[in-house]
């Protein structure tokens, strides 16, 4: 089962400057944080936010200079040492 609010994931914008593309990264930094992303009146909005939805960094974009936009969430291995299981030690469940 995949945790929405993993430290670790992350989303990669990537937009038109006019004289080349410009990359950008928004992350979850802190664990119990995540990154939401929102689309409206021809605006992409990217935010780290809290568990209890405080925005903590918000980048704007305008919908038109987007080229592309990548979620990436966090490694399957940081998910597992997060829950406990010790790499060499086989889940209980």
């Amino acid at each position: 089962m995949y945790d929405a609010a993993v430290k670790g994931d992350r989303v990669e914008i990537v937009i038109d400057a006019g004289a080349g593309l410009q990359r950008y990264d928004i992350a979850a930094t802190k664990a119990g944080r995540r990154v939401e992303v929102s689309t409206s009146r021809g605006q992409i909005e990217v935010s780290e936010v809290t568990r209890t939805g405080q925005p903590v960094r918000t980048a704007r974009f305008l919908a038109g200079r987007v080229v592309a936009l990548v979620e990436h969430p966090a490694e399957a291995e940081e998910r597992r040492s997060r829950r406990g299981v010790p790499k060499d030690q086989a889940s209980l469940i």
